[in-house]
């Protein structure tokens, strides 16, 4: 059970609650009134789907890659079959949720075009034959997920129709999510190359990982300024800002060690989450306080 806890990975649920609030937090700034129900089953479907998308990943692990440390074959068998089971159960209390919601007309067409996206991400992340996941672009797809599609479900759930401030906001914080995961694979560079897992980080190359993630965060602050220009106050948007000392500080991080420093994975990783995570955060509690 534990095993299962950790696979599913508490994290991930975490920041994808965390910005599912953000995006229902937009719609209660434009003056959407709240909805509870939608809200609350909304909430519980998209923890769903990112459940399902990290345990199907450990289902379809390639053979050679262990699930658990030191796992004997009746431990593997054991863990994959239990995961795909609760992927199945979560899939389908998704499809339920999505049904009841329906039949109570609290699901128009915007949300339910997202939730199929969600879906369609979780399915391609982690199934053969796309899996994603091999192919280089795992790190993405989670991205997309956790900073663009999910807090859409978030806010559509509460609008039922889409506005250019959701995007403004969703795509400088995916590009964020993008740089976070990219740094995971940097202390698991030795691991991937061992089980030759397809990682970001393998597919670009350490000399072109390293400048394409200061892009990434350089754009993402960049993004938000600029939010100002479509007619959106710089002083909603200024608390995005607040991270950008932590953004700063981990790209010295990263540089140092790729100019041959000695690394503190932790401290990075964290600062990376950091981030993200404090973004994510500074943004949903200004747009809910207003």
């Amino acid at each position: 059970m534990i095993t299962l806890l950790k696979l599913s990975r508490p994290l991930h649920l975490l920041l994808a609650a965390l910005t599912y609030v953000f995006g229902a937090s937009i719609a209660k700034y434009l003056g959407k009134p709240f909805e509870q129900v939608p809200f609350w089953l909304g909430l519980a479907g998209i923890l769903l789907a990112q459940v399902s998308m990290n345990l199907l990943a450990e289902v379809y692990r390639p053979a050679n890659e262990p699930i658990t440390e030191n796992e004997t074959l009746v431990e593997r068998k054991s863990v994959r079959d239990s995961a795909l089971y609760i992927s199945i159960a979560s899939l389908a209390a998704l499809a339920v949720i999505a049904f009841v919601l329906y039949l109570n007309n609290r699901l128009a067409f915007p949300p339910l075009l997202f939730l199929a996206l969600s879906l369609l991400l979780v399915i391609t992340y982690s199934i053969p034959p796309v899996r994603l996941l091999n192919r280089g672009l795992g790190e993405f797809t989670l991205a997309a997920h956790l900073g663009y599609v999910i807090p859409s479900i978030g806010f559509l759930f509460q609008s039922n129709e889409y506005h250019r401030l959701l995007p403004s906001l969703a795509i400088p914080l995916t590009a964020l999510a993008f740089a976070y995961f990219l740094i995971l694979n940097f202390p698991a560079f030795a691991s991937d190359q061992k089980y030759q897992r397809r990682t970001m980080l393998r597919l670009l190359s350490w000399e072109r990982a390293v400048p394409f993630h200061h892009s990434l965060i350089v754009a993402a602050y960049v993004l938000f300024f600029a939010a100002s220009s479509l007619g959106f106050s710089l002083n909603l948007i200024w608390p995005a800002f607040l991270t950008l000392p932590f953004a700063v500080f981990q790209i010295v991080q990263l540089r140092a060690i790729a100019l041959g420093n000695r690394p503190n994975w932790p401290l990075l990783t964290s600062t990376a989450l950091a981030v993200f995570g404090l973004t994510a955060y500074f943004l949903t509690l200004t747009f809910w306080l207003r």
